[in-house]
């Protein structure tokens, strides 16, 4: 139904409109849809360790995206809570929404209204909610780990398809609740029917490159042209592998034949 990637600074308040955004889309009337937040606690994965040094934070950012990928449907909400700083992954995030044919926007925690001084009022007040959060033994950064985080951080641009639609929030100016306008909005945004005179709220839509097809219990991308003998040579590893696990387990039997599904003849060998 749709995906909804939170981005922002450490310890900017995306937890708590992650919360709001799901709270508000169950309030709605009619029909509730399941909305499901992922983040780095729902897959048991601590701040620090994560983001200790590259290599960490490259696997979380695999792990996150892996669990997003499984979780997509046209019947949920899927809401990504993370620092999603990088603009090449919140990119990777927008093109599995498109391959799924759903909804999406981003929301950004802004610190300031003014974004020429962005960067300065953000970095004071996040690292004054850090310290907040360190001192009553809540999760927290790192003061090494935090300030590597800011320098970092990529702020996402409205002109960019993937970051757009873009909603804004101000949380150190207005705070963040379920009456909040940009949630408000938001809800709207992820919960509005579409018909043909609907000008508001896109779909992506799947292209030929991202769809897949299933033959013989094999999910192949579809070929063109220009893949087309990438994926003849991706398909026919698959095949080599299912003999080589067979052979291995013995699955064989006695005749040397394997069957590749009732649609396509047995393999001897």
């Amino acid at each position: 139904m749709a995906l909804v990637v939170i981005c922002g600074q450490p310890c900017s308040g995306k937890s708590t409109a992650a919360a709001c955004l799901a709270d508000a889309i169950q309030s709605v009337d009619g029909p509730k849809p399941s909305v499901r937040i992922i983040d780095e606690s729902s897959l048991h994965l601590g701040r620090n360790q994560s983001y200790a040094d590259m290599p960490m934070e490259k696997n979380l950012r695999g792990v996150l995206r892996s669990e997003v990928d499984r979780s997509l449907s046209k019947n949920n909400i899927i809401i990504v809570d993370s620092l999603n700083n990088i603009k090449g992954y919140r990119y990777e995030l927008w093109c599995l929404a498109r391959a799924a044919g759903i909804r999406y926007c981003v929301i950004e925690d802004a610190l300031t209204i003014d974004l020429q001084v962005f960067c300065d009022t953000a970095d004071d007040t996040c690292r004054q909610w850090n310290r907040i959060r360190e001192e009553m033994g809540e999760s927290s950064y790192e003061t090494k780990i935090f300030e590597d985080l800011v320098q970092r951080f990529e702020k996402p641009e409205r002109r960019n398809r993937w970051d757009s639609p873009l909603f804004e929030l101000f949380p150190s100016k207005d705070g963040i609740s379920q009456s909040s306008s940009v949630i408000v909005d938001a809800v709207s945004h992820l919960t509005k029917k579409i018909d043909s005179k609907t000008r508001d709220v896109k779909v992506l839509q799947p292209t030929i490159a991202t769809q897949t097809i299933k033959c013989s219990g094999l999910f192949l991308a579809r070929a063109t042209d220009a893949n087309s003998l990438y994926e003849m040579d991706k398909a026919t590893q698959e095949v080599i592998n299912i003999i080589v696990e067979a052979q291995s387990q013995g699955l064989a039997g006695s005749s040397n034949r394997i069957s590749m599904g009732h649609t396509l003849p047995a393999i001897s060998f």
